[in-house]
């Protein structure tokens, strides 16, 4: 299967990060070009990401998650500014013919992601 999935998991809870508001989008030079946006669901996968494979050609990539939103949308207090409010993570497709998969592990104090579903 080629094409691109995200799964977030909130490691400071132990469970998925559901309802993390987050967008993708493709960077050419100085334009961007919406891929897709949502939130993470209940299976802690950005639903419809799967139905945009067509759309992830070779090139630069941004996801942007609202980290702080998510979190005080918890009931998190955090201080202002937030330590991680928007996290944008940077990322490059070579060959759309292989799944790109990034599971993000979240915190509001940290993040880890890696390239997976090769």
């Amino acid at each position: 299967m080629k094409g691109l999935s995200i799964h977030v998991v909130d490691v400071a809870r132990g469970c998925v990060a559901d309802g993390l508001e987050l967008r993708v989008e493709r960077l050419e030079g100085e334009r961007r070009e919406l891929i897709h946006a949502g939130r993470i669901g209940a299976d802690g996968l950005l639903a419809g990401l799967a139905d945009e494979a067509g759309r992830c050609s070779a090139g630069v990539y941004e996801v942007s998650l609202r980290v702080a939103d998510f979190y005080r949308a918890q009931g998190m207090v955090l201080p202002e500014p937030a330590f991680l409010d928007l996290l944008v993570y940077r990322f490059g497709i070579a060959d759309t013919g292989q799944h790109y998969h990034l599971p993000f592990k979240l915190t509001a104090w940290g993040v880890s992601c890696f390239r997976g579903g090769a």
